[in-house]
């Protein structure tokens, strides 16, 4: 049975894409990735495992040429924040390391808050803070 699962991302400069998640907040994982063509980070309290490849390195294992810039997005990776505070903490982070909001921090239905933030490479992430007490039901 599946004891865990990784995420992996390709990027155009391994150097660049460690400080600007290392800025963001993500916790460098020394384990794993410590070569200049990838870079491994550990993500929230069950520590979901991003692996960060070299575009060259990434094609070769998922046996696909990307495209030189994104066009669009298949994935939303999706970061749960303790409060309205950390959203904005994080995304004031996300644009000093270089990163670039598609989506400002604000409240969403009453009961979400949140921001977009597309990374170094294009990838498209969300953090989220939802007051479940708020939450609609049915």
């Amino acid at each position: 049975m599946t004891r865990s699962i990784w995420i992996n991302l390709p990027v155009k400069d391994v150097s660049k894409s460690k400080v600007f998640f290392t800025h963001i907040g993500f916790t460098p994982n020394t384990n794993y990735g410590a070569g200049d063509d990838s870079a491994s980070f550990l993500v929230g309290d069950d520590k979901l495992v991003i692996m960060l490849f070299q575009k060259s390195i990434f094609e070769g294992f998922a046996g696909v040429d990307l495209p030189e810039q994104l066009t669009g997005s298949e994935v939303l990776f999706s970061i749960d924040a303790e409060s309205p505070e950390e959203v904005d903490e994080i995304s004031k982070r996300v644009i000093e390391a270089g990163g670039i909001l598609y989506g400002e921090p604000g409240y969403k239905d009453g009961w979400m808050y949140g921001c977009g933030f597309v990374d170094l490479d294009g990838q498209r992430w969300n953090i989220l803070y939802m007051d479940t007490s708020k939450m609609p039901m049915g």
